[in-house]
């Protein structure tokens, strides 16, 4: 069984007389950032001078330093930029600014677990993940709730690092859902399985694949859009709400009986496990570095085509009728 955290588990006392040092100022940054200050957290944002994040930051009063300056100054280091550039930013303008017993946080555990950021070993590691948007992660703590996360300690020098990171997880409103123990191999590898062959790859193909199919038979596309596309939306919707189950049990007797009989011939395990392996031996992160390197030509291509997509055009149109897009 996981070890779940709530409210009464963690405390803030951690993070008494810190300063929280966020860098990066995106969705995540932004929300994690806000909710810290509320919850009364002394926080700096780090971000390249005079660029967008930058202003925006300052414009929503909080202190704004170069990420060298911010890195120096906060005893957590809280890194919430993009994973393809955290390495070349925490060799430039972090490493060299950690402390002995200041802390190195995450929100997600990629660089740290394949070796791409190695910290000093007289830091704590933690990581504090959100599992949701950074919207949804504002929104839930402004409503009085918050958004379920996992914490995980990759090094913990002063003996101290899963309070702190809890005290952090109890900051920004994730123990009032509830936080999962974890580890940062465990968040990394199912995170990337989930995004590869479910919630953004998997989806994705299957959505282009039956639309093409039904088109391809001679139906018309917008009739394919709705059937493929739209209303995905109510179906997944039920599935949050109410389960798998739950779902069956509010959709007809013809839908459950031929999704149960026939969906599982759509869906290849032996090529999902494929998938992980590739996760896990670290051929993926290899993989993603490369591209990053080579200009990301192949996502750019592939996102060309998706963006070209007769589905994207059938679907323009549909969605400036239904009132979705000016």
């Amino acid at each position: 069984m996981a070890k779940i955290y709530g409210d009464e588990d963690a405390s803030l006392e951690p993070l008494e007389d810190k300063t929280v040092a966020v860098i990066g100022y995106g969705s995540q940054g932004k929300a994690q950032a806000k909710n810290l200050r509320d919850s009364g957290i002394d926080i700096i944002i780090g971000v390249r001078e005079g660029g967008p994040s930058w202003e925006r930051a300052k414009k929503d009063g909080f202190e704004v330093l170069p990420i060298s300056e911010a890195a120096e100054a906060g005893d957590v280091v809280h890194i919430l930029i993009p994973d393809e550039v955290q390495p070349q930013v925490y060799r430039e303008h972090i490493h060299d600014n950690m402390e002995k017993g200041n802390v190195l946080s995450f929100s997600h555990a990629y660089n740290i677990h394949y070796g791409l950021i190695e910290p000093p070993e007289y830091v704590d590691v933690i990581l504090v993940a959100p599992k949701g948007p950074g919207h949804m992660v504002r929104k839930l703590y402004t409503e009085g709730f918050g958004t379920p996360a996992l914490v995980a300690v990759h090094q913990d020098y002063t003996g101290e690092a899963m309070d702190l990171a809890l005290a952090m997880a109890k900051a920004m409103g994730f123990t009032r859902a509830g936080v999962i123990k974890t580890t940062f191999r465990e968040e990394v590898e199912t995170d990337l399985f989930g995004e590869q062959v479910d919630l953004v790859g998997g989806v994705l193909y299957m959505i282009l694949y039956a639309f093409e199919t039904l088109v391809e038979a001679g139906y018309q596309p917008e009739v394919a859009y709705f059937e493929t596309l739209h209303e995905l939306k109510l179906i997944v919707d039920l599935i949050y709400e109410k389960g798998l189950s739950g779902m069956l049990d509010n959709v007809s007797n013809t839908a459950e009986y031929g999704g149960l009989t026939r969906g599982k011939r759509i869906i290849d395990k032996g090529e999902m496990r494929k998938v992980l392996e590739e996760i896990q031996s670290g051929e993926f992160a290899r993989e993603w570095t490369l591209e990053n390197e080579s200009g990301r030509i192949v996502m750019k291509r592939l996102r060309e085509k998706i963006e070209n997509h007769e589905i994207e055009k059938v679907g323009e149109r549909l969605r400036k009728m239904m009132g979705f897009e000016d």
